[in-house]
C-alpha cells in the first residue's frame, strides 16, 4: 500500500533563492555556497511536521501551518541586508509553533460544530515490523509522534499548555528554550509544563505495554469483534472501557454522536454491528501514530482505522478509537 505524503509546501525545484551560475556543479566554490532557503527548510521539515501535527491533530491544518512557515521563512531568509540567522532550526520552530497556536482558534470553532466525537487524523504507516517507506508521512512516524489516545487527552489542554507539553515532554526542549519560543518567562513555562503534565498523567499512565503485546491484543480483539464472540469481548475489555467513533456525520454504520462507555454496553454494541458491518471488509494490520492498529478496507478504499488503548499491564482494552470519517482517511491509499 502506498501512503501519500501531505503536499510539500516547498517551492519548485528551481526558485529565485537558487544561485544562478554557469560554473559546473563540481566546482569547489559552488559546492561551498550557502544553503538556499529551500534546502534549509527541507532539512527541518520532518521536525516541523511532527511538532505541528502533534499540536493540532490534523494533516490539512498541519499543511497550512507549514505553508505559512515556509512563506515567512523564505521572505526573511532572502531579505537584503538582513542580519544572519544564528540558528535556522530555532527560528523555524518558533515560527511553526506560534503559527500553530494562531490556527488553534479556527480549529476549535470547527470542532464545536463537528457532528459526533472528534478524533485526530490518523497517520497510517507500514505494518509493525515491516520496512518503512521513505515518504513524508512515514518519515514523520519515524520521528516523534504521540499515540492516538494521548492526542485525545492533549486536546483537553489549553493551546499554550499543549504546545509546552509537546515541546518539552515529546521533543525534549528545555524550559528556557520554550520560554524564548513563546516569549514567556522560564518560570511561567515551568508552571504551564507542570500543569499540563499533571493533567495528562492523571488521565493516562506514564508506562504503556510493549508493542508486541499491543499487537497481540489487537489481533485478539479483531477476531472476537468480527466473529461476534460476546464472551471473548467481555474478557478482553476493561470494565471502564470507552469506545469513540469519529464518522464526521459521513460514515455509514456510525455508532452515534457520543462515546459508548462500560464493558457490557461496548461489547454488546460491537457484537451487534461488527459481524454485519465488517462483512466484505479486508483487515490489514498497520501502525497508526507509531502504535499497532487496524486498517479496514472496502476493496481498495480505506473504510476505517481502529486503534486500541490498553491498561498498563496490557491485559485489557480500556479505549477503542475508530476513525471512519472518509475525509480523515483521504490521505490513505
Amino acid at each position: 500500500m502506498t501512503h501519500h505524503p501531505p503536499p510539500d509546501p516547498r517551492p519548485p525545484a528551481v526558485s529565485d533563492d537558487s544561485p544562478q551560475t554557469s560554473e559546473p556543479a563540481s566546482d569547489p566554490v559552488a559546492a561551498r555556497r550557502p544553503p538556499t532557503a529551500t534546502e534549509v527548510f527541507h532539512d527541518h521539515r520532518e521536525l516541523l511536521f511532527s511538532l505541528v501535527y502533534n499540536m493540532l491533530g490534523g494533516i490539512a491544518d498541519t499543511e497550512d501551518v507549514l505553508q505559512e512557515t515556509w512563506l515567512s521563512w523564505s521572505t526573511r531568509y532572502r531579505a537584503p541586508h538582513a542580519p544572519s540567522i544564528e540558528s535556522p532550526r530555532a527560528y523555524l520552530v518558533r515560527i511553526a509553533v506560534n503559527r500553530a497556536l494562531a490556527h488553534q482558534a479556527a480549529v476549535t470553532r470547527r470542532r464545536e460544530t463537528y457532528p459526533g466525537p472528534w478524533l485526530p487524523e490518523p497517520l497510517v504507516g507500514s505494518a509493525p515490523g515491516a520496512p518503512v517507506e521513505d515518504d513524508v508521512a512515514d518519515v514523520a512516524l519515524r520521528g516523534e509522534s504521540v499515540s492516538m489516545a494521548l492526542m485525545v487527552i492533549l486536546q483537553t489542554l489549553t493551546p499554550l499548555e499543549r504546545g509546552v507539553f509537546v515541546l518539552h515532554e515529546v521533543f525534549g526542549y528545555p524550559h528556557t528554550e520554550i520560554a524564548r519560543i513563546f516569549d514567556r518567562t522560564p518560570a511561567a513555562i515551568r508552571q504551564l509544563a507542570h500543569r499540563a503534565r499533571e493533567h495528562v498523567h492523571a488521565r493516562r499512565p506514564r508506562f504503556q505495554p510493549a508493542a508486541h503485546v499491543r499487537q497481540q491484543v489487537t489481533e485478539r480483539f479483531m477476531a472476537a469483534a468480527l466473529g461476534g464472540d460476546l464472551d471473548a469481548l467481555l474478557e478482553i475489555l476493561a470494565p471502564e472501557v470507552v469506545m469513540c467513533t469519529d464518522g464526521g456525520g459521513k460514515a455509514r454504520g456510525s455508532t452515534g454522536r457520543h462515546p459508548v462507555r462500560g464493558r457490557d454496553s461496548v461489547a454488546r454494541l460491537i457484537t451487534a454491528i461488527a459481524p454485519t458491518s465488517g462483512a466484505g471488509l479486508d483487515v490489514a494490520f498497520r501502525s497508526v501514530n507509531g502504535d499497532p492498529a487496524v486498517l479496514l478496507l472496502a476493496g481498495d478504499a480505506p473504510y476505517a482505522v481502529l486503534v486500541l488503548d490498553l491498561t498498563p499491564d496490557g491485559d485489557r482494552v480500556r479505549g477503542i478509537y475508530a476513525v471512519a470519517n472518509p475525509d480523515k482517511l483521504a490521505h490513505v491509499d
